[in-house]
């Protein structure tokens, strides 16, 4: 009789067993899933603050800082958008000199459309006053709307495709 009163102990302890197994194994995968959505969620995050960045800076230009705000523009691109303000930067530098322009931009909006694990697509809005300095010229405002691509590169998002939208 004594063997009989074993089983069920036995059959007990195997059925805890399977259920803890469970949990554990339910337990290990809603964590994963928490740090997958962690992760996405910091990407979303960090695609819509690289292509504010790069807005203000495209509309932030000052003839006293030509070289450094030029330098700023490429440093939060690549691809082709990258490509075309290398090609533009003499022009663009030499135009803000000689004209003494001073663009003061203000990032209004971004907003995320689309993004995997290496591209995103952003709405950007952004206003500028430009004034020219020694001149009796009125400033004026000019009022951009962007979509803007994004590569992710070595962990950094970076502008690869400006396209103005009205």
């Amino acid at each position: 009789m004594a063997g009989l009163a074993v089983r069920p102990a036995r059959i007990l302890i195997a059925a805890l067993s399977g259920v803890l197994a469970v949990l554990v194994g339910t337990g290990v995968w809603i964590a994963a899933q928490a740090r997958d959505e962690q992760g996405r969620a910091g990407d979303r995050q960090a695609a819509l603050l690289a292509a504010g960045v790069h807005a203000k800076n495209l509309v932030s230009l000052d003839y006293n800082s030509a070289d450094d705000d030029v330098r700023r523009i490429l440093d939060t691109s690549t691809g082709a958008a990258r490509a075309e303000y290398e090609a533009n930067a003499g022009k663009l530098k030499s135009t803000t000199v000689d004209n003494k322009v001073i663009q003061h931009g203000v990032l209004r909006a971004t907003g995320l459309v689309s993004i995997n694990e290496a591209t995103a697509t952003v709405l950007v809005v952004a206003d500028v006053e430009i004034r020219w300095d020694d001149s009796d010229s009125a400033p004026q405002e000019r009022f951009y709307r962007w979509q803007m691509d994004l590569t992710k590169a070595d962990g950094l998002w970076l502008v690869s495709k400006v396209v103005q939208v009205t």
